[in-house]
């Protein structure tokens, strides 16, 4: 198991005084009617489009590296659009960590949950694949009613941060895992559980071999296929989305993947990847841009950022 990592500052010192207070702000507006909290997220998202031009610019970044085929004016309404979701997803996430008792269930949508069921009837754990869509932690309460559910999570270096998303998961799911406990990971595999995955995101070159993402080489982790093989596990692909103007969120389980770990690194991470790339291109105003995903690049080849 790793070690645990130690926090920079404690979550009782000065330095945490104004997370805290963020905090604080964050719990009345995890009561707001859900009207509100959508109209914060797209003034939230439109400011950040016009003052934070570093996120912007990442944003602009990766959309015109994944879609070369739009024009300038297509690029600057999708980044607009895309800092609305994020800033809105965001605003989202406070409920279920901040305000975990309010019931969201008549407005999230789920499809699929047969295809769970079944990979899940097979006894062998599951591991449910997802993308950083801007919905993701809204979604605990669904996902946590059907059961046996527990989630991977990245490190953060602010304590009061960590302390919030780990507590905040925590009261959907037992198991909150950091990403490097692969120890973990194995266990509850082999106790039948379901481990929650996002497996898109740039963690650099260690156990990651460069795969296509939307045509451009990602540096993409093969821990996907490595915790497949575990214990035999199956794989279901989950895609989630949010409906603007309805006020609502979708969560789609897809059939288990067939074939799946081939056992080849690099033929599994391209198919996780062009999978992932399919359902971005269903909405790619909803994908989490403001991320580095080009952050590593292959040997010679020049930053992006």
């Amino acid at each position: 198991m790793p070690a645990k990592k130690k926090p920079r500052y404690s979550i009782r010192s000065p330095r945490a005084w104004p997370a805290w207070c963020a905090i604080g702000i964050g719990w009345l507006v995890a009561r707001l009617p859900v009207s509100a909290l959508f109209a914060l997220g797209r003034g939230i998202g439109t400011l950040t489009y016009h003052l934070a031009p570093s996120r912007r610019r990442i944003a602009e970044t990766n959309i015109a590296l994944c879609f070369p085929e739009l024009s300038e004016k297509e690029r600057c309404k999708l980044v607009l659009t895309n800092l609305v979701h994020t800033a809105t997803g965001t605003i989202e996430l406070l409920i279920p960590w901040l305000n975990p008792e309010r019931d969201l269930s008549g407005k999230i949508e789920m499809h699929g949950v047969e295809h769970y069921e079944n990979a899940r009837a097979e006894g062998r754990g599951v591991l449910v694949l997802a993308a950083h869509f801007t919905t993701l932690d809204i979604i605990s309460q669904p996902l946590a009613r059907l059961g046996t559910f527990d989630v991977m999570y990245r490190y953060n270096k602010n304590p009061v941060w960590e302390w919030l998303q780990v507590n905040g998961r925590k009261r959907y799911f037992d198991g909150v895992i950091e990403r490097q406990d692969t120890r973990q990971v194995r266990r509850r595999l082999k106790a039948g559980r379901t481990i929650w995955y996002a497996a898109d995101q740039d963690y650099g070159r260690r156990h990651s071999v460069f795969a296509p993402f939307f045509g451009v080489p990602a540096a993409t982790i093969t821990a996907t296929a490595r915790f497949a093989r575990l214990n035999g596990s199956p794989v279901v692909m989950m895609t989630t989305s949010r409906d603007l103007e309805r006020q609502r969120w979708r969560v789609t389980f897809h059939p288990a993947l067939r074939g799946f770990p081939s056992g080849d690194d690099l033929e599994d991470a391209t198919r996780t990847n062009e999978l992932i790339e399919a359902f971005i291109r269903l909405q790619p105003e909803q994908y989490l841009w403001v991320h580095r995903r080009f952050k590593t690049r292959p040997t010679g080849a020049p930053g992006v950022y």
